[in-house]
């Protein structure tokens, strides 16, 4: 008799704290076969190594999660040519083309800006007063800003594309037919966006992927053009508004250390605390689903060709094998390999943007109000479910 297969995702019994779940997996059954919401059954894979294999192992495919009747982790489909949704070569062809966006010199460049954005945004939740919600006022509208500025993207637009977003991230929080209807808002949003950057091109990403697109060199065609853009600024702002919200959350109630680092503001160490907020609570459990191309034997188990794989980066980061004291948030901890910002192919081609933003909106939040705390009890704060990228909804604070 076959063994159940537990349902997927599990229960979190706070905000920050992930299933304990995870933990007695990594123990006792680092590959284990889980129910996901489509009713499609998975591995999901808890433990550092074995994570990391998935990520980097070619056999591990992400564009095999598009042939028809694969399985899938919700009830709708993301049939569409994403960079999230290649393999090499046509993988490595797309993300050439963005990658010199985000090197470490471009995103040196940007810091200032990102800065300034910072400032702004503080200076109106000083003239606001207590209590705000760090959400609404600074942890979303500091990384929307950013991403619109070098995506050109209008600023004014970001409760529209915000909503669609987050329906294009649901597995479970929202029926088939609106995630579906979100991806088509936003592929049909981005479309728009380009015709008129080829009308009237700017100084900005898009324009520049538009320009090589129509230079007709066969190295992007229109609807990988959209849905890079789509991707760029669904990624660009999701996951830094939730990691900065988690972060905050984190250091006003689970170290104090960690406060004390990020006040003190000294680079380095600016640059170490980050990292274990990083890797202790990321905006999301899981990395996006494998297909496997073949047998692979994996962590001692026989995982079939064709059978649907979940890495858990949250869980990886956990692992006592590869973090001592995983458990307890380290703001010293010089040597850091978190799995936050993914592995191989597919490692987060923005990372450094991220760090930045990170960095400096921690840094600066702390140094403008260096007697931040909760405005309401921890347990207030909701951190919702059924979406691949996620963070407290609302964080009301005081000073």
């Amino acid at each position: 008799m076959a063994e159940h297969a537990p349902d997927y995702p599990f229960a979190r019994p706070s905000a920050l704290d992930p299933s304990p779940e995870y933990a007695r997996l990594r123990g006792r059954c680092p590959v284990a076969r889980v129910t996901m919401p489509s009713g499609d059954t998975a591995y999901l894979i808890s433990t550092y190594e074995e994570v990391r294999t998935v990520l980097a192992d070619p056999r591990f495919s992400r564009a095999a999660t598009l042939e028809p009747g694969a399985p899938r982790v919700s009830a709708a489909p993301q049939r569409f040519k994403s960079l999230l949704n290649m393999d090499p070569p046509e993988h490595s062809r797309v993300r050439r083309l963005v990658s010199r966006e985000f090197t470490a010199r471009r995103v040196a460049a940007l810091r200032p800006r990102i800065e300034r954005h910072a400032d702004a945004l503080l200076d109106a939740m000083y003239e606001q007063g207590p209590p705000t919600d760090l959400v609404a006022a600074y942890s979303f509208p500091l990384p929307v800003a950013v991403i619109c500025e070098l995506l050109g993207v209008p600023f004014e637009d970001r409760a529209a594309f915000n909503g669609w977003s987050a329906a294009f991230l649901s597995t479970t929080a929202l029926p088939a037919v609106e995630i579906l209807a979100a991806q088509a808002a936003l592929r049909d949003y981005m479309a728009a966006l380009v015709a008129g950057k080829r009308n009237a091109p700017g100084e900005d990403l898009l324009s520049a992927l538009v320009a090589m697109h129509d230079r007709d060199d066969g190295r992007l065609d229109e609807e990988e053009l959209i849905f890079l853009g789509v991707s760029l600024l669904v990624a660009g702002h999701e996951t830094s508004a939730n990691q900065i919200s988690n972060s905050v959350f984190a250091m006003l109630t689970r170290d104090p250390g960690l406060r004390a680092v990020l006040l003190d503001g000294d680079e380095d160490a600016v640059a170490h605390a980050v990292e274990e907020l990083l890797r202790m609570y990321p905006p999301g459990d899981e990395a996006l689903l494998r297909i496997t191309l073949e047998d692979v034997r994996l962590g001692g188990v026989e995982v079939p060709a064709g059978s649907a794989v979940l890495p858990s980066l949250g869980s990886a980061n956990r692992d006592e094998g590869q973090f001592p004291s995983a458990e307890k948030p380290d703001p010293d901890r010089a040597v850091n390999p978190h799995l936050t910002f993914g592995h191989g192919a597919h490692y987060c081609i923005g990372s450094g943007l991220a760090r930045a933003e990170l960095q400096i909106a921690l840094s600066t939040l702390l140094r403008r109000f260096p007697e931040l705390r909760l405005a309401e009890p921890e347990r207030a704060a909701d951190r919702p479910s059924g979406r691949l990228v996620h963070g407290v909804s609302s964080l009301a604070v005081a000073w």
